[in-house]
């Protein structure tokens, strides 16, 4: 694997801090770490899984060392559309741009940028654009991404509603009385939540394309590439549903376990028939319960749009599931 190793300055002269910093680049990517990781790694940008997003253009990883500590503080894998010569993070998944341990300035951050922003301009790309994760994920390191990125005059380009439970508050008692009086009405007739086995997934899958597609919808993944995923990461991955009394499956979603931290209720799906039960009430009570045995802080609802503008109703329906609100930002600059 081809690979740069540089100790930057950025535009200004370098910080007495920055001192043992270094940018490490891997041309040839999606590449791991030469040092420990200073932090857990988000699954979207663990090079496992950006190897299964490298069909999109080639990969460059980007690493900032702290060789005093001996491990890697900050990182951002980027693709190249060379034909398009826009570089973008993420290749192929819900989120991307740059992740940093806990404690990270912007100037350390500054050092990283300033040597992706050079590499990309040598190489003839004119643009950066990131998606970045929700906030909820990280509160203090997206706050810190995105004031180092204001200040290297990157825009954003979008700014979205993200919504998440909180597996420490009580599900129930943060429902709307309207969603409390549906998941009431679940319990009368005698459906439960379930973890299916991923040979269900054929099965499933279609399930949650015909409901998608009775709504106008359609799915982000092919059935091959979510089942690379469960193949890929059988510890990230899972199927959870909501049974009817006869077995019939009333709602089903595809769940991730990003980090230790968040599980993102990926493909929830309930055809029209159930609508006046509104199984999704108990398939999150199952979700909820789940998130909370793991230990994990963010049951994460994702963001509410519908052909790019928000969704209302469904913004509305997660206000109800007790939905905490948040930011997920996306910039672009011009380079």
């Amino acid at each position: 694997m081809k690979s740069t190793e540089t100790i930057i300055a950025p535009e200004a002269a370098p910080l007495p801090d920055s001192a043992s910093l270094t940018v490490w680049m891997a041309e040839d990517g999606p590449a791991a770490p030469r040092l420990p990781l200073a932090f857990e790694s988000f699954l979207y940008l663990r090079p496992e899984h950006q190897r299964l997003q490298a069909e999109a253009g080639p990969v460059l990883s980007f690493y900032l060392e702290d060789t005093g500590a001996g491990r890697t503080v900050a990182q951002l894998h980027v693709a190249l559309d060379e034909a398009a010569s826009v570089a973008h993070s993420p290749a192929q998944a819900p989120f991307g741009a740059v992740q940093l341990a806990g404690g990270l300035g912007p100037q350390a951050l500054h050092q990283l940028l300033a040597v992706v922003e050079a590499q990309l301009r040598q190489r003839g790309l004119r643009r950066l654009a990131l998606r970045g994760y929700p906030f909820a994920y990280d509160p203090a390191g997206a706050a810190t991404l995105a004031e180092t990125l204001r200040q290297r005059s990157y825009h954003v380009a979008l700014a979205e509603q993200n919504y998440h439970l909180d597996p420490q508050r009580d599900y129930e008692a943060h429902l709307h009385p309207s969603e409390r009086r549906r998941l009431h009405k679940c319990r009368r007739h005698g459906l439960h939540f379930e973890q299916e086995p991923p040979f269900l997934l054929p099965a499933a899958y279609e399930f949650i394309r015909a409901c998608r597609q009775e709504r106008g919808q359609e799915l982000s993944l092919s059935l091959e590439r979510v089942q690379q995923l469960f193949k890929v990461f059988p510890r990230e991955h899972f199927l959870f549903s909501v049974r009817q009394p006869d077995g019939e499956w009333a709602a089903l979603t595809v769940a991730i376990r990003v980090s230790e931290r968040a599980l993102y209720n990926f493909y929830p799906a309930s055809p029209l028939r159930c609508n006046a039960l509104s199984p999704v009430v108990m398939l999150n009570e199952g979700l909820h319960a789940f998130a909370r045995a793991s230990d994990q802080a963010v049951l994460d609802l994702g963001t509410s749009t519908l052909n790019a503008s928000p969704n209302a109703s469904l913004l509305r329906f997660k206000r109800h599931l007790g939905g905490v609100a948040g930011l997920r930002l996306s910039w672009e600059k011009e380079l």
